[in-house]
């Protein structure tokens, strides 16, 4: 069994609509590619309460769990906090992040905020952050990283290595215009039965230029299996009289 991952969206920027989330598919993708796929996705406000319980529920569920948001210097990120309680353990200043930011603001500018920054729960590894100095961290099975995507993009490559790894999810896409989900539905669910290790999906899409039609995609890690269910959903497609297309539908 490949490990499995979650991942924790944390922010009331989120919830309200203010920010739209980009990181859920950036972790998605790149979680299946190293083999722990993302198999949940909260999305949880910025309360002490809610942040402890969701983390403790989630460590304990699955192999792997990110969080994302909540760890600047303002009032309202207390996210290090919270995983601190989660843990059990205090949170404190860890000298090297402290030392880190010091010398890259200044000691003038190592204002009380940014030293919040280098609060970390104890026994915390930091994470590198290749693009604005302060850390996310690692501890446990969880993983904090930060809410702004360029920043957590950097963390997460900087924390790939030492994650649980896989065998990679591996997919297959197929598609046609002037198809509809009801016109492949029976067929479709027929080839699931037939390969349930697989997961398959059909996602109807409209292009710029008013045409529509529907994907078909077969996602799993046995590559002799997804060769065999493509060739099915190929034959599936072109059983409605449409042309089947390879990969993804084109704008």
């Amino acid at each position: 069994m490949n490990p499995t991952s979650a991942l924790i969206v944390i922010g009331n920027e989120i919830l309200s609509g203010r920010t739209q989330d980009a990181n859920i598919r950036f972790l998605a993708l790149h979680l299946g590619e190293i083999g722990a796929p993302l198999k949940e996705v909260r999305i949880i406000p910025d309360v002490h309460e809610t942040i402890i319980a969701t983390v403790n529920e989630m460590k304990a569920r699955y192999d792997q769990v990110f969080t994302t948001g909540g760890i600047g210097p303002t009032h309202d990120d207390i996210t290090a906090a919270c995983v601190a309680e989660a843990f059990g353990v205090p949170l404190e200043l860890h000298v090297e992040t402290a030392n880190l930011l010091e010398e890259h603001y200044g000691t003038d500018q190592f204002t009380e905020a940014r030293q919040r920054m280098a609060m970390l729960p104890r026994g915390a590894k930091p994470i590198v952050n290749a693009v604005s100095i302060a850390p996310g961290f690692s501890i446990g099975n969880v993983h904090v990283l930060a809410g702004v995507p360029r920043i957590m993009q950097s963390m997460f490559e900087a924390v790939r290595p030492e994650l649980k790894h896989g065998a990679p999810v591996l997919s297959r896409t197929w598609y046609a215009l002037n198809i509809y989900e009801s016109a492949i539905a029976d067929s479709l669910e027929s080839v699931q039965k037939r390969y349930p290790d697989l997961d398959l999906g059909s996602y109807p899409f409209r292009r710029e230029d008013g045409k529509r039609g529907v994907a078909l995609v077969a996602k799993g890690t046995d590559v002799h299996e997804l060769d065999a269910a493509s060739g099915l959903i190929k034959e599936l497609i072109a059983a409605t009289g449409e042309t089947p297309v390879e990969g993804e539908p084109k704008s």
